[in-house]
């Protein structure tokens, strides 16, 4: 007998293993590509975003501005991203990210679509389009749930 009376677990019991196994098999990814976490989730949201401020990109990726600091000036030394002033306001910098940033942000994005596909092969096609669909639009609406 299920201590569920629907034999499913919560939502958060179910993602919190799951999204921890899907980060320890990206995580040779990014070890193979020399980028931390962090300097990937950077790099993706200069992607959907091209140019942002420090605070702009913290807020995006739900980071304290200060955290980021030590990434972006990594990011900046291996010439993956651009850091430069913004001409009405010489205390903001403008974050940008490089054709080399761009490239190696595609490379990691490629090795951990492969490894995912794997995990989602276990899925029938229809399931997993399915739940792609739902996850991106849960994920889409995120906001909307924190704030309910």
């Amino acid at each position: 007998m299920s201590a569920f009376p629907d034999d499913r677990r919560d939502l958060a019991a179910m993602f919190a293993p799951l999204t921890r196994a899907l980060i320890a098999r990206e995580e040779p990814v990014l070890h193979a590509n020399d980028i931390s976490m962090w300097g990937y989730i950077v790099l993706t949201a200069l992607a959907d975003q091209p140019v942002r401020t420090q605070a702009a990109l913290a807020q995006a990726i739900n980071a304290d501005k200060s955290r980021i600091i030590g990434v972006l000036d990594e990011l900046q030394e291996r010439g993956l991203i651009h850091r430069q002033p913004d001409e009405t306001d010489r205390r903001v910098h403008l974050l940008s990210l490089t054709p080399a940033g761009d490239r190696l942000r595609r490379s990691v994005e490629a090795g951990i679509r492969r490894r995912e596909d794997q995990v989602l092969s276990v899925l029938t096609p229809a399931d997993r389009d399915a739940f792609l669909e739902s996850l991106k639009a849960l994920y889409d609406r995120r906001n909307e749930i924190m704030e309910a």
